[in-house]
């Protein structure tokens, strides 16, 4: 065999042998599983993550509408008469003090006081002010939640994925007789898997102290603060479609959260445990039987090459060599033995050193497909389970 390693098994076994041996082989592969997926729920954080920044937009840009408060006041404190003064003092003639006959004028004793204040306390403002209420409270809930799991957190709540497969099979081939039995084991290391899961508890509670941070500022606002100052009240179910929620694009986002925070406040840590025990009849079955081949022709290599192949190697090499000295004597008769011996020399460098990289290169080849193959056992042996 040469130096490429174990893809020559497979290159130099003789074809119809192999087929015999996988043919005659009779196996039998036992799969038991164990498993206890921890699934924590970090959609709502990606949701209020995606969402804020729209929130941002809607209290950079509130919505606002002018407040007419009326007041009916003495003459002696109107500073300002407009159109609704009048239209209300024709209404209400008892409010007349005088009429001066000779030019007409009226003096009214009272007149009503129109004041124009622009105000933040809309609808569509109100539904944003709850929905930070909502997101506060859905956040405080679902950390709480977060917290006391990971204080309650024992060895048998850990995440566990433990496999083991117990292979035997026995062939013949001409007058052998091959068998093997293999135990395979795969456990997740406690530290290492305990490690792992603080680490993603880490990043969860990180995320959710950056989203708190993002709403205290969001609650800076100017507008926020007012709403608040004024203790407007808040939004109910159902809500009102104005135009501003159907159409804003802003308020699309929100009314997305408002509705996933009202729908999923009671969802939190998922443990899916599962115990498999069975006799595999499929793929998997059929990549270990090709493992007991490999193992065989692995074995092989500790056996001479017989009488017969090496009488036939050696006997195609002269015919090489003679050939080669023949055509290098047809270019130059006058080479002498030294001249031929230092050309093979030169030569035998060059190619060995390609030879070798070569080599290097279709080791590199056959590892990545050699670990792309026991990944795929891998994977028939989780869908399995």
């Amino acid at each position: 065999m040469s130096n490429l390693g174990v893809i020559d098994l497979y290159q130099n076994a003789n074809k119809d042998k192999v087929k015999e041996f996988l043919d005659k082989a009779e196996s039998t592969l036992r799969v038991v599983s164990d498993s206890n997926k921890i699934v924590r729920d970090v959609e709502w954080i990606d949701i209020i993550e995606e969402t804020l920044p729209y929130i941002d937009k809607i209290f950079r840009k509130p919505n606002r509408f002018i407040a007419n408060e009326e007041e009916i006041i003495k003459i002696e404190q109107t500073k300002k008469v407009g159109v609704e003064s009048i239209k209300h003092l024709s209404k209400h003639t008892n409010f007349i003090q005088t009429i001066d006959e000779q030019s007409g004028d009226v003096i009214p004793s009272k007149l009503l006081n129109v004041r124009k204040e622009e105000t933040y306390n809309t609808y569509e403002n109100r539904l944003i002010y709850t929905l930070m209420q909502n997101i506060d409270f859905f956040i405080g809930r679902r950390k709480e939640k977060l917290l006391n799991e990971l204080q309650n957190t024992d060895s048998q709540n850990m995440p566990k994925n433990d496999k083991n497969i117990e292979y035997s099979a026995v062939s013949h081939i001409n007058d052998e007789r091959v068998e093997v039995k293999v135990n395979f084991n795969s456990t997740l290391d406690a530290e290492s898997s305990s490690n792992s899961a603080k680490e993603k508890s880490d990043e969860i509670i990180n995320r959710i102290t950056e989203l708190e941070n993002e709403i205290l500022g969001l609650k800076s606002s100017e507008v926020y603060k007012i709403l608040e100052k004024e203790g407007v009240s808040i939004v109910r179910e159902p809500i009102k479609k104005t135009n501003v929620i159907l159409k804003n694009v802003n308020f699309q986002y929100a009314m997305k959260l408002w509705n996933y925070l009202r729908d999923h406040l009671d969802e939190s840590t998922i443990s899916d445990e599962e115990h498999k025990d069975y006799m595999d009849e499929g793929e998997l079955k059929e990549y270990v039987d090709e493992t007991f081949l490999l193992q065989y022709l692995s074995m092989k290599t500790l056996d001479d090459d017989d009488d017969e192949n090496r009488d036939t190697k050696s006997a195609i090499s002269n015919i090489i060599l003679e050939e080669m000295i023949d055509k290098a004597l047809d270019l130059n008769s006058e080479l002498t033995v030294e001249d031929l011996t230092q050309m093979i020399a030169q030569k035998y460098e060059v190619i060995k050193y390609k030879k070798m990289e070569a080599m290097k290169e279709i080791k590199n080849i056959f590892k990545e497909h050699f670990n792309l193959y026991n990944e795929e056992i891998m994977k028939r042996n989780m869908d399995n389970e």
